[in-house]
């Protein structure tokens, strides 16, 4: 909450609410000169005035901080103001790439380029046999990757020239403006650069200024033994570059398994069908099954019925 007792800013400073930046620096350094607690050991509430004088310029001094101050009064340094120092919209600028939109709403604004910035995470599916799977194994992927053009060392510019910096944000790689219906200022990426904040005036001739080139990647994979179907595996820094000021995403590989033409997997076990005969089914028989890796020798119990008997589950011992 605001102190009503606080003294208005631009009379602490002694100047006029339409003072410039100069103006300002001016008044400070007279006032922090005269009431500084050195130059007055003999007057405790030197400090006081002191710290009143600095705070205001702190305030003052700062364009979107005294802007919120003009529109709000102290209210908007309070500790509970979303526009104080150190509150979500601190000097009443917000970068939207910051807000963080999920679900159906972040799908709609993403349309109109509001939402989460681009990452250059890919997700990628890669295919194995019902044996890989059980077994484990080494594949290799092959996939198309965004990466820094090597000609021009991710500069966009050829070789021996200087990109400029952007005249839209004046290199800063973000544009800032003022929205109607809030009294804040909402950043975005500037369009021009794309937010590099520089600007190409004699483009690189392999990837045409963009510093960015579509490139194909292949990389191996291990897969674990008993990996299961959807499992996913992250692969930190395989994925795009999404500017060439910044790391490239992960890539997300989804496993798929293959289905076998004999085995099913339920579970941790791997199970299949033996036809029996009717006599094996009555009388049970030692009778030889396949397994994932080669013939196993499997004692069959008797059950009550050759229909009961088709479901039943018997313990193989695989042969030499």
């Amino acid at each position: 909450m605001a102190d009503a007792s606080a003294r208005d800013h631009y009379e602490v400073l002694g100047v006029i609410r339409t003072a410039s930046a100069d103006e300002l620096k001016v008044a400070f350094r007279k006032l922090a000169i005269q009431h500084h607690p050195d130059k007055n050991p003999d007057d405790p509430s030197a400090a006081r005035r002191f710290k009143e004088i600095n705070s205001s310029y702190q305030v003052l001094s700062d364009p979107q901080r005294r802007a919120m101050y003009d529109r709000f009064g102290h209210g908007a340094e309070s500790p509970g103001s979303p526009f104080a120092s150190n509150g979500p919209f601190a000097g009443g600028v917000v970068d939207i790439a910051d807000l963080n939109f999920d679900g159906i709403l972040g799908d709609l604004l993403g349309v109109f380029g509001v939402g989460r910035g681009e990452r250059g995470d890919l997700k990628r599916d890669l295919e194995i046999t019902f044996d890989e799977a059980a077994f484990g194994c080494e594949k290799e992927i092959r996939y198309e990757r965004v990466v820094a053009c090597g000609d021009c060392r991710g500069t966009g510019s050829m070789p021996g020239s200087i990109p400029e910096p952007c005249s839209a944000c004046l290199g800063r790689g973000r544009v800032r403006y003022q929205q109607g219906i809030l009294p804040i200022a909402v950043e975005r990426t500037c369009s021009r650069c794309k937010g590099s904040g520089k600007t190409v005036r004699d483009p690189c001739l392999a990837c045409r200024g963009t510093a960015l080139l579509t490139s194909t990647n292949n990389l191996s994979i291990t897969i674990p033994p008993g990996v299961e179907p959807g499992a996913t595996r992250l692969v930190t820094g395989a994925g795009s570059r999404p500017r060439p000021d910044r790391p490239p995403g992960d890539l997300e590989i989804s496993i798929r398994v293959k289905q076998h033409p004999f085995f099913v997997r339920e579970g941790d076990d791997v199970v299949c069908q033996v036809p029996l005969t009717f006599a094996q089914a009555a009388l049970g028989a030692e009778i030889e099954v396949p397994t994932l890796d080669g013939k196993a020798s499997c004692a069959y119990r008797p059950g009550p019925s050759p229909r009961a008997s088709s479901g039943s589950r018997a313990k193989a011992s695989r042969t030499e």
